[in-house]
Parts: structure tokens; C-alpha cells; sequence
């Protein structure tokens, strides 16, 4: 190069330069693993511009804030995320991830650029989920699009926080279907219908299971992953939740509660006998099977001791309400519910009772009775109408033991001189009352004694 070409060439200073009809900049930015490598920014349409945006690309970088510039598209970057994130969640929930975002976020987002998801694009693609997201045009429920939209801010907040691809998580500001977490009065049972489908439910061999999800909350997952060495059928009768069970891809998967955390459930006398019976009927099958059993331990197993799917108990729900309601006239017939809604069932009638709701959450594993009191607000609510009521009997019985005599004061002198004889000091004997002081600040000054 000449040195009149070299005099003419664009130079770099303080990090800008011009290339062409833009303007650039460049900055220095120290990686993960410590090594610093330039960064170039273009496209600015002076240099002013370029400069303003380059001190805050500096100011950014010193705080380890900074985030350049990444083709990467939303597609790719949840494949990324999803991998890594198989380190920290079960395998149901990876599943179930690994769904959604397959089913409907792929297909309508993934070819965009990561960095080009605003909070407006999102929230149009939640609108579009709403109305014809599902199966053949079909709208999708509010309570999958405010899945997906858990799902997409826990990723976008890592490519915020932990990646340092985006500047800010889009899904924060978004807006979606407002979340829902009210259990509908309808599908739950009072005590009569319970007690009804539970009677019903004696004759089959997974009786007990119902009885005792029905006795205890707990959820279908837990009771499946309960062993024998769980139950204590002792003086102070308890189970011990210990993990749950799910299918992912066919297999049956057992793993921790759903929060993480072991519980212990206080259970009557009534379900102690129940679990006794079953033991026994289950040593009878053990026999039976002879070389055949395959027993694990599990409280509820199959015939010849293997470990119960889930759905086989999901399933089962149905078939014994039908039958319940074949066997006994309308009048007595019990609406149709699902296998969890009997956790409902035990919750709602426990509050109902007045049963506080700290106990309730911890019978059910909730880790906060907030989320007790938010899922079943409704039972709560019916409560409330009558607290008012409530009250107000607390209060007259105590206003009727502490009314003063009839005697003393009467009701139809009430406010009056006479009436308020008794309620203040009389003139000692032989004293006047002063003329200049009327019977009216009389009584008032007897009032204030």
C-alpha cells in the first residue's frame, strides 16, 4: 500500500471508525473463561451515534453486563437450554418441556432470531395460541399458553442471567393469559357422596388406594411410590410420603415429591384397618403367585407384586363411578370426577370443618399455605359469608352478660335524669346544688366522675 492510500484509508479512533457510509466501533470484552477479544459494532449512522454507543457497550462490559451480537435462533437456543436443563428437573417435567415448546413454540417461533423476541412478539403468539393454537385450528386453553409462557421466561431469563445473549427477558413483559389456580366447586364430593363411592369401591382389589387417597391428599404419584416400610400402623398411625412416581416415554420413573421435600401423614383408625385388610389380601396373592411374585415393597402393586402405572389407577376412577351410580338410584348417584379430584375432595372438606389452613397444607405438601389458600379460595369464600353473622352472635351474648339491671336503668328512660341515677354519684345528704348549675351539667359532671 502506498503512503498516499494509507493517508487516505479509514483510520480507527477511540474505537470508531468509518466504513463506507457507517459508522463503527469496537470494544474489548472479556469472555467466561477470562480471555479478552474484541467486539465490533457497525451500522451506526454517524459518529456520534457510534461513540454514544460505544460508551455504554464499555460501561456494560466493566459492570459484566455486556451482550453482542448472536444470530442465534430461538429454535437452537431452546434445544441448548433443554439440555442443560436436564440437570435440574425430573424427567416428567423435561418430557413435558420438551413438548410444548416442540408443539407450539417451534413451529411459530423458531426461526426468529433470539434477539429479535420482543415482549410484543410474544404476547401476539399467545393471542394466536388462544384462539387456534390447538388440534385443527382449535383454541388452546388458557392453562397451556400460561404453561408455555413459564416455560419461555425460565429460558429467556437464563439467556439474560447465565448465556448474557439477551439484555432483558422479553417473557417478563409479555402479555398472557391471567393464571387460574381456583379448584371449581363442581368437581368436588361433600362427605355423603364420598362415603357412597367409597362403599361401592370395597369390592375391588385397589380399594384401599382410594380409600387411603381419599383419607390422606396425597397425590396419585405419591401414594404409587409408597412402600410398606412408609406406614406406620402403630400407636400414632402415619404414612410417609417419600417420592413420586410418573411414565416418561413408556417408563415408569420414580423420583422425589413434587416440592422436593418428604412429609409425614397423620392417618384414623378407620384407614389403619383398611391397610391391615389389604396387606392381608396382598400376602394371599403372594401365595398364590408363588415363584411368579415379583414383590418390591410397594403398599399397591398388581397381582403378582409388580409396581402399578399411573394410569392404571387413573383409569380404574371411572369404571367405579359408573358403577357406584349403576347400583344405586338417581337420587344417590354422584357426579363424574377425576382421580385428583379427590385430593380436592379431602382439602375442601377439611377447611370447610374449620380445620386451619397451615394444617391442610402440610397434609396436602404445599410449601406455603398462601398456595393452600389461593387454590382453595373458593371454600374460604363460602366461609366468609357468614363470619359477619358469626361475630355479631359473639358479640350480643357478650352484651347480654354485661347489661346493667332493668331496675336501674330502664329502657324508656334512657338518656333521661332518671334513667342515669344509677350510673352516677347522687348530692351527698344535706348538699344543694348550686343555682347557678343546671340539672343538665349536673348529670354531665356525673357522667364524667
Amino acid at each position: 500500500m502506498t503512503p498516499a492510500a494509507a493517508s487516505s484509508s479509514p483510520r480507527l479512533r477511540a474505537g470508531v471508525i468509518r466504513r463506507g457510509n457507517t459508522w463503527s466501533y469496537v470494544i474489548r470484552v472479556t469472555d467466561a473463561r477470562g480471555v479478552s477479544k474484541p467486539r465490533w459494532v457497525g451500522g451506526f449512522a454517524s459518529e456520534d451515534e457510534a461513540k454514544a454507543a460505544r460508551d455504554r457497550a464499555r460501561l456494560d462490559a466493566r459492570r459484566g453486563e455486556y451482550v453482542g451480537r448472536d444470530d442465534i435462533t430461538v429454535a437452537a437456543y431452546l434445544r441448548q437450554w433443554l439440555d442443560g436443563h436436564a440437570l435440574v428437573v425430573k424427567p416428567k417435567t423435561l418430557a413435558g418441556y420438551r413438548n410444548l415448546i416442540d408443539s407450539y413454540v417451534v413451529p411459530r417461533l423458531g426461526r426468529l432470531k433470539l434477539q429479535a423476541v420482543r415482549p410484543s412478539t410474544l404476547s401476539a403468539f399467545y393471542q394466536e395460541l388462544l384462539t387456534s393454537g390447538g388440534k385443527g385450528g382449535r383454541p388452546l386453553s388458557a392453562r397451556t399458553v400460561q404453561y408455555v409462557h413459564s416455560i419461555l421466561r425460565k429460558a429467556f431469563a437464563d439467556a439474560v442471567l447465565v448465556d448474557r445473549i439477551l439484555p432483558s427477558n422479553p417473557a417478563a413483559t409479555a402479555k398472557r393469559p391471567r393464571k387460574t389456580l381456583a379448584v371449581k366447586g363442581s368437581g368436588v364430593w361433600d362427605a355423603e357422596q364420598l362415603a357412597s363411592f367409597l362403599d361401592a369401591a370395597r369390592r375391588h382389589r385397589l380399594f384401599a388406594f382410594f380409600h387411603v387417597a381419599a383419607y390422606t391428599g396425597a397425590r396419585r404419584g405419591e401414594l404409587l411410590h409408597l412402600r410398606w416400610s412408609d406406614v406406620d400402623l402403630g400407636p400414632s398411625p402415619s404414612v410417609r410420603i417419600r417420592g413420586t412416581v410418573n411414565v416418561v416415554d413408556g417408563t415408569r420413573v420414580e423420583g422425589t415429591t413434587k416440592g422436593g421435600r418428604e412429609r409425614v401423614v397423620s392417618i384414623d383408625p378407620g384407614t389403619v384397618t383398611v391397610l391391615v385388610e389389604h396387606r392381608a389380601r396382598q400376602e394371599q396373592d403372594r401365595l398364590r403367585a408363588e415363584d411368579s411374585w415379583e414383590g418390591t415393597g410397594h403398599v399397591f402393586c398388581r397381582e403378582i407384586g409388580a409396581p402399578l402405572y399411573p394410569d392404571t389407577v387413573s383409569q380404574l376412577m371411572p369404571k367405579l363411578v359408573a358403577e357406584h351410580n349403576a347400583s344405586v338410584p338417581a337420587s344417590r348417584q354422584v357426579p363424574s370426577i377425576r382421580l385428583h379430584d379427590l385430593r380436592h375432595t379431602h382439602a375442601t372438606l377439611l377447611l370447610k370443618a374449620g380445620v386451619p389452613a397451615h394444617v391442610v397444607a402440610a397434609r396436602l405438601g404445599h410449601a406455603d399455605a398462601s398456595i393452600t389458600l389461593r387454590v382453595y379460595a373458593h371454600v374460604l369464600g363460602d366461609q366468609a359469608t357468614g363470619a359477619a353473622s358469626i361475630f355479631a352472635d359473639l358479640m350480643a351474648e357478650r352484651t347480654a352478660s354485661t347489661a346493667p339491671d332493668a331496675a336501674v336503668l330502664r329502657a324508656d328512660h334512657v338518656g333521661t335524669p332518671e334513667g342515669l341515677a344509677g350510673h352516677r354519684a347522687a348530692p351527698r345528704p344535706g348538699h344543694r346544688v348550686s343555682k347557678g348549675v343546671s340539672k343538665r351539667a349536673w348529670n354531665a359532671k356525673g357522667r364524667n366522675r
